[in-house]
């Protein structure tokens, strides 16, 4: 078990455990699962490409514009961005935005971009998504998988919880 943070309250941006252990997890992950509000309020998520940037406490999507996933952040920016890498797991609230800024997309574009638009990085569409992270709590855990799969054993047989992990809310 990797213990993160010692209390159950939120920790704040300077604790560098917590901290470190979203950027770890958000630097091993190739993909997020991006959840956004449609106008009922029905949640809708879906996978997106991470792009590679190191976390300033903003993640960043390539998305075309517009579709109905700019439309619903417009709408109601709240979103949620959950990840899993290296084996633990990252879950991120925060607001989006939606940006067309040239300089911004030039410095993220790269080669799997390429494929979801027709005119590549010329293409009227390309945007980007923003999330500006406001907390993160993440999940982690040092087990093995044959240990965690003793733990969920015992648990079943002992009617408690499995203790795989440990687990941290970091106010960003």
């Amino acid at each position: 078990m990797n213990h993160i943070h010692p209390s159950s309250t939120p920790s704040t941006p300077s604790d560098p455990a917590a901290l470190k252990a979203v950027v770890d997890v958000l630097s091993k992950a190739r993909f997020a699962t991006v959840t956004t509000a449609d106008a009922d309020g029905s949640l809708l998520s879906r996978p997106m490409a991470l792009l590679d940037k190191e976390f300033d406490g903003n993640l960043y999507f390539f998305t075309q514009d517009p579709s109905d996933k700019t439309a619903q952040v417009r709408a109601e920016s709240h979103v949620n961005v959950a990840a899993e890498g290296g084996g633990n797991y990252v879950s991120i609230a925060g607001h989006a935005s939606i940006s067309k800024d040239p300089a911004l997309i030039d410095e993220l574009w790269n080669r799997h971009a390429e494929a979801w638009f027709d005119q590549g990085r010329e293409d009227p569409s390309v945007a980007l998504l923003v999330v500006d992270a406001d907390s993160a709590e993440v999940w982690t855990t040092e087990n093995l998988k044959v240990v965690a799969a003793v733990k969920y054993a015992k648990a079943i047989l002992t009617g408690g919880q499995p203790d795989v992990g440990d687990s941290a809310r970091v106010e960003l």
